[in-house]
């Protein structure tokens, strides 16, 4: 796959849309609602698909919105930018704009007494195939997990990149998981997905593997 892309058309276009009036270049200052955001290259885990990093700073004023397009039906989620997460907000909607998501599959479905998400975002298999980057997490310990939450995936601290989860009942877990916004439409997407069952991969947890059909995002927009 082949960038779509330059990197000069990518960087003015995302400059545009998170910080309109504001140049590329201007540095962060507390009389703008910006912070500044970390994305490290991960050489040992190289971008499964050709994407530029998000530039280093982020809107914490406002949401926006990303639909996915998932082969179900499609799933709207409000992300807020205010919220304790900008960098993971600003990062999902990076990685929607540059179309990273298209065409990828959904590899983890649980349903669980403790557990009830579907996981999204890796391109190779569960926790495999990322942006070649990562990112701190981004938590202050008020974290919840209820239904409809949409929350950064992580294979331990400081490793965020492109997996994210939305809890379809509840998820009983540390507060680990950057929470990024809500679904406000596309719910009863979800609940059709479990609906199909699950087939397990983990010995341990006869409600946690791959969904018994496949869950494919065909496309993932951003609307604003």
């Amino acid at each position: 796959m082949k960038l779509r892309w330059g990197v000069t058309a990518v960087v003015s276009a995302l400059a545009a849309v998170f910080l309109p009036g504001v140049a590329t270049a201007a540095p962060a200052s507390a009389s703008l609602p910006i912070v500044r955001c970390e994305f490290t290259p991960t050489p040992e885990n190289p971008a499964a698909r050709p994407v530029l990093r998000p530039l280093p700073f982020a809107l914490t004023r406002g949401t926006v919105d990303v639909t996915f397009r998932f082969n179900y039906g499609p799933v709207t989620v409000r992300l807020n930018r205010a919220g304790a997460a900008p960098c993971a907000v600003h990062n999902l909607a990076s990685l929607a704009l540059q179309r990273f998501y298209d065409h990828s599959q959904c590899w983890r479905l649980t349903n669980s007494a403790r557990l009830g998400v579907l996981q999204c975002g890796d391109i190779y298999e569960a926790e495999k195939g990322g942006p070649g980057y990562k990112f701190p997490d981004e938590v202050d310990g008020t974290e919840t997990y209820e239904r409809g939450t949409i929350a950064m995936g992580n294979q331990g601290p400081g490793t965020n990149g492109s997996e994210f989860f939305i809890v379809h009942s509840f998820a009983n877990i540390p507060k680990n998981y950057s929470v990024m916004g809500k679904v406000v439409r596309g719910m009863e997407v979800l609940d059709r997905i479990v609906a199909n069952g699950i087939i397990p991969t983990d010995p341990n947890g006869p409600q946690d593997g791959l969904p018994a059909k496949p869950v494919k995002i065909q496309k993932a927009t951003v609307g604003f």
